[in-house]
């Protein structure tokens, strides 16, 4: 009988290691940001401290956009808050913390005399402002992407109306450390492009992506776009089927090829879409992701173990609109996803694997904290997994090519910029249960194996 309840036991513990390394991912806390007025994130990384930074922007009106910077430490706290101002439809999409300490922050802003402009901020460790840049001409320019660059200068993406060849174009534009423009570089057609993410790869080129409505098979396509350290395109690719796709977010894998999270539009949906790459931008393989309502995704980053991390918001799983998280492996099958948010409309816009191997994801949130969207910042831990909805491959690759198009110079014209602070929510916490169950379940058939002992 002794014999046969220790065979159940070892049974039994397999069966439970089975249910927890299956186990949805579990959320450690979630924190929400926000003032009188709507509040977004839209970008979040880890600091050298061990805490975080959010990069977003605030309403400090009913009408008026300011630039928002929340430094909170380990646990989502937050220690300190600024904003920025110029005009009254500031918005800010990108930044990271700086190899001095600082932060970079980049969105554009409404300059006297134009429509809107670049405008790249650049703060010390506190948050206080060290210098401020405006990048644009007559017409709409808008700056959506920026990394700090091996030599301490920056790389900055976004769209043109001022300059290029088409209606818009993709912009792109290095600066020193202090901001000032070393080039600047335009790509597209005689139609509608855009740069949406931006990185230096590690030959110290640069790879794009955005959309483009002037080359590819569709209305708009994914464009991915290859420069060298002077920003001279080296090659660039459209993928896409007849409808609209769009790049959201791309990244250098370790393989030295390039992972693209973008967004898939079908006849009555969205859907997520994760391209993968070689070396050249040839497509390796790419996955869809969701169901029939509206699925976007909007960050990915590779993870430790060469999978892949996806962040963006769900209509068709969960509630009304919540925080998607897609975790991938190395050819991007689905391992776990998991829906976060409460009754209302909830998003996450950006995400990173964490030192402790988790994720920190930074979005919107219309379920908790007390106005109309606050910003919310939402820790989950690692190593689990969960069910998943099956993927659907597609193809979606169109090669092009396609010439440079003219070197514009713009003015720079500095701004001075003032700072008013942000005030934070309470936040609450959804715990999981899996592990305990778990642990429970062993203890009670040690219990029985002692009785019978």
């Amino acid at each position: 009988m002794r014999k046969k309840l220790l065979i159940l036991l070892l049974l039994c513990l397999v069966f439970i290691f089975i249910g927890i390394s299956s186990a949805e991912p579990v959320e450690e806390w979630h924190k929400t940001f926000g003032g009188p007025w709507s509040d977004n994130s839209y970008s979040v990384q880890q600091t050298t401290d061990g805490g975080y930074i959010i990069i977003g922007e605030s309403k400090s009106s009913e009408r008026n956009n300011v630039f928002c910077l929340i430094k909170t430490d380990m646990n989502g706290n937050r220690e300190w808050d600024t904003t920025f101002n110029n005009s009254c439809c500031d918005r800010c999409f990108s930044g990271q913390q700086t190899a001095d300490g600082g932060y970079i922050l980049l969105g554009f802003t409404k300059s006297e005399g134009t429509l809107y402009d670049f405008w790249l901020i650049k703060t010390n460790s506190n948050g206080t402002q060290e210098w401020d840049k405006i990048f644009g001409g007559i017409s709409f320019d808008f700056g959506y992407s920026v990394q700090q660059t091996t030599d301490e200068g920056y790389i900055v993406v976004g769209l043109t109306n001022s300059y290029g060849a088409g209606f818009a174009d993709v912009w792109l534009i290095k600066t020193d450390s202090n901001g000032n423009m070393g080039w600047d570089r335009t790509f597209g057609g005689a139609s509608d492009d855009r740069g949406d993410s931006v990185q230096q790869t590690s030959d110290g080129g640069y790879i794009i992506t955005g959309r483009t409505s002037s080359y590819g098979a569709g209305f708009q396509d994914v464009w991915l776009i290859k420069t060298d350290s002077n920003g001279n395109m080296e090659w660039n690719r459209t993928f896409g089927g007849s409808g609209d796709d769009w790049g959201r977010s791309v990244q250098q894998t370790s393989d030295d090829g390039y992972i693209i999270a973008c967004l898939i539009y079908g006849v009555d949906s969205i859907d997520v879409g994760l391209i993968k790459t070689d070396s050249d931008g040839n497509e390796e393989w790419n996955k869809t992701f969701g169901g029939a309502e509206l699925d976007m995704g909007f960050s990915v980053q590779q993870t430790s173990d060469g999978g892949y991390i996806v962040a963006g918001g769900t209509w068709s799983y969960g509630t009304e609109g919540d925080v998607w998280l897609i975790k991938t492996d190395s050819n991007g099958n689905e391992e776990w996803n998991k829906t976060f948010g409460g009754a209302e409309m909830d998003e996450g816009r950006a995400v990173q694997q964490t030192s402790d191997g988790g994720y920190i994801i930074a979005g919107d949130t219309r379920s908790y904290g007390v106005e109309q969207c606050d910003i919310l910042l939402l820790k989950v831990k690692g190593d689990e997994v969960g069910e998943i909805p099956t993927p659907t491959p597609t193809p979606i690759e169109t090669p092009t090519t396609l010439p440079t198009t003219p070197i514009q110079t713009p003015v720079t014209t500095p701004k001075e910029v003032t700072q008013t602070p942000v005030t934070p929510l309470p936040s609450e916490t959804t715990p999981g249960f899996e592990a305990m169950f778990a642990i429970v379940g062993i203890l009670v058939i040690a219990y029985v194996l002692r009785r019978k002992g």
